[in-house]
């Protein structure tokens, strides 16, 4: 995995960032989401590194990356704050301008980086993502079903911790299996031990809590505030053809109003299509990056 990368950590808004890096080229940050850790590029960096340089990085909660006291207002959880840290990963790796691609959470950074800074962007990739104001705003029982996890995590400290901390494998693996046509075999044995070793640890516990309680709250009242706005760069919307998003939303219709140059379509798999289909994602991703469509 990640052949011919360095990893180091850097202190980003005073928290620590870990991070992995590669390749030659243009710049491109790489984001994972809930509940991974950037292992989840392990198959498609090395392919994008032929020809790009490669970040790939564990967001603020999550893997090796610093997981914060909340402070009552959750900000230090929101997507600002994760997205902060990433801008200022890039600027200490010498990078003012950067593609960017997120998947899950990961995206939600991505997409909130793009809305704060688009000037920093040489274009956005959001994976299987609805914006969050949209999930909150629309929610109906075929939503609550798909994202009942969003409702638990946000609950109050220290409930969901406990209730996680009980048996964190078979929580998360409840997420990680139970999203859009994922099993076991769909994961890469070493991928799938490094979210474990992870998501046994205490703190990120609690981290992935916490980023779910901002989003209810901090992040939803910031996307209020931007209804409306527009951000100008290249935009690939991609997401699994088995999976729940696009056949909830309509993602042509919830994307286009934020992001006018935008290029949207589904691929094999499901959720987690990352990981069940590395190559075909990579290849995709490159096509994007290299053409603008």
């Amino acid at each position: 995995m990640f052949e011919g990368f360095r990893i180091d950590t850097y202190l980003c808004n005073g928290i620590d960032i870990h991070a992995v890096v590669g390749g030659n080229g243009p710049p491109v940050l790489l984001l994972h989401g809930f509940p991974q850790t950037h292992a989840m590029w392990a198959r498609i960096a090395p392919i994008l590194a032929k020809h790009y340089t490669v970040v790939c990085s564990d967001i603020r909660g999550y893997g090796d990356s610093g997981k914060p006291t909340a402070t009552e207002d959750l900000s230090n959880y929101s997507f600002r704050a994760m997205a902060q840290d990433q801008l200022e990963l890039m600027r200490q790796l010498g990078f003012t301008q950067f593609h960017i691609i997120g998947h899950d959470r990961g995206a939600r950074v991505a997409h909130r980086l793009s809305l704060d800074h688009p000037e920093t962007l040489l274009s956005v990739s959001l994976l299987d993502i609805i914006p969050l104001h949209d999930v909150f705003a629309q929610v109906d029982r075929h939503i609550a079903k798909a994202y009942w996890h969003w409702y638990l995590l946000q609950q109050p400290a220290p409930y969901p911790e406990e209730i996680i901390a009980a048996n964190p494998d078979h929580f998360y693996e409840g997420c990680l299996f139970g999203w859009g046509a994922a099993s076991a075999d769909s994961f890469a044995p070493e991928q799938l031990a490094a979210y474990r070793n992870a998501w046994r640890q205490k703190d990120t516990i609690y981290g992935s809590c916490a980023d779910y309680r901002a989003a209810a709250s901090v992040d939803f009242s910031m996307d209020e505030q931007d209804i409306g706005k527009q951000v100008n760069i290249p935009a690939f919307v991609l997401w699994g053809a088995n999976g729940v998003m696009g056949k909830l939303f309509n993602m042509q219709d919830a994307w286009s109003k934020i992001y006018p140059n935008l290029l949207t379509e589904s691929i094999s798999g499901g959720h987690f299509f990352v990981d069940q289909y590395p190559e075909e994602t990579a290849n995709r991703i490159l096509q994007f990056l290299k053409t603008g469509k």
